[in-house]
């Protein structure tokens, strides 16, 4: 059987229409075997509706956390305007150090630390509709109870990669798990990235997912300047996409469809901001400043902007950053969080795998 740009499907995984596109390099049609490698062309979800309409604009959501202690506290922002974060809710279980993505419709955070609980980390995944306020609901469970991933998604899939799993296991992981965000259940194994890492940062397009920089879980810490990258919609190891420009980690990273930012640094703090083309391979590039040298907040996207909240310069902090992804420049006050913290996951109904 084969397949021809512009037919549609009904994918009964996700229950949404979808339409095969041809990659720039297509040559008319692909076999059944082929389908999900962007040489062969690709299914993606038809867009039925919108952040406008759902939210009155794109929704950021920042969800735990440290301020020392774990927190379990979500709020949110409207990206497109500046001021103060507003309560949403809470997770289910407090903690710091977890991960977040997102559909257009549900907010995701999956795993983290829960200190003082041994050992100190959770497989816990939690989900909340993004256009209402309210408590998350249980979602399933990582393949390993785990801290300090990467995290992105498309509207469809969502991948955690990388952390540390403190005691029996005491070593960071290479592996990546992923879960379909519209059902519920347990994360399956999608493959590896090419280095074992803690404290990574992740971004994506609809159809690639980046893994940038991180570190290893024992002191000398060894710290990474590596991408990777991994086509969302099949399973398999990443593959090398560049190096930032240092070896780093425990920054944030966010992206529109077409440019991933990476902001900040646990070795040596920094306020660099630095960025990539996901569509593309290669190096990363100088984007800008923060306005403080800061580490360990998160970062989440609109189209147009990014905004970085929280983290820790001396002490954890409540502020919240941005900048306009298509251009290059240094970061702007947008407000703050409604507590100061780090350690924390965001995520948005706009961000530039959707």
């Amino acid at each position: 059987m084969t397949i021809k740009p512009g037919a549609f499907r009904f994918n009964t995984d996700s229950m949404k229409l979808e339409i095969f596109r041809g990659s720039a390099n297509y040559e008319g049609t692909a076999s059944m075997a082929g389908i999900g490698t962007l040489a062969a062309g690709q299914w993606e979800e038809i867009q039925a509706t919108s952040p406008e309409v759902q939210t009155g604009g794109t929704r950021g959501l920042t969800g735990g956390g440290a301020a020392p202690g774990k927190q379990d506290r979500i709020d949110y922002i409207n990206i497109a305007t500046t001021g103060n974060a507003i309560d949403f809710g809470n997770l289910s279980e407090s903690r710091y150090w977890l991960s977040s993505f997102s559909s257009r419709t549900r907010g995701i955070w999956g795993g983290g630390g829960v200190h003082p609980t041994s050992p100190n980390k959770t497989d816990r995944i939690d989900f909340v509709t993004i256009s209402s306020t309210g408590d998350a609901t249980d979602f399933g469970n990582l393949v390993e109870a785990r801290y300090g991933m990467g995290a992105c998604s498309n509207q469809t899939r969502g991948l955690f990669g990388g952390g540390y799993r403190p005691s029996p296991n005491t070593d960071m992981v290479n592996f990546v798990d992923y879960i379909t965000i519209a059902q519920t259940g347990n994360a399956i194994d999608f493959g590896d990235l090419t280095v074992a890492r803690m404290y990574l940062s992740a971004a994506s397009s609809s159809t690639r997912g980046v893994f940038l920089s991180g570190r290893t879980g024992t002191n000398p810490y060894t710290y990474y300047d590596t991408i990777d990258y991994v086509n969302l919609s099949t399973q398999g190891n990443a593959a090398d996409f560049g190096n930032l420009l240092s070896a780093i980690g425990a920054g944030q990273a966010a992206s529109n469809s077409t440019r991933a930012i990476y902001a900040s640094n646990e070795n040596t703090p920094t306020n660099t901001i630095q960025y990539i083309t996901i569509s593309t391979l290669g190096n990363a590039v100088d984007f800008g400043d923060l306005n403080a040298a800061q580490q360990q907040g998160s970062a989440t996207a609109s189209p147009t902007r990014g905004v970085i909240a929280g983290g820790y310069v001396s002490a954890y902090v409540n502020t919240i950053e941005y900048v306009q992804i298509m251009s290059t420049g240094n970061a702007r006050d947008f407000g703050d969080l409604s507590l100061a913290r780090g350690n924390t996951g965001s995520c948005s109904n706009g961000h530039g795998g959707l």
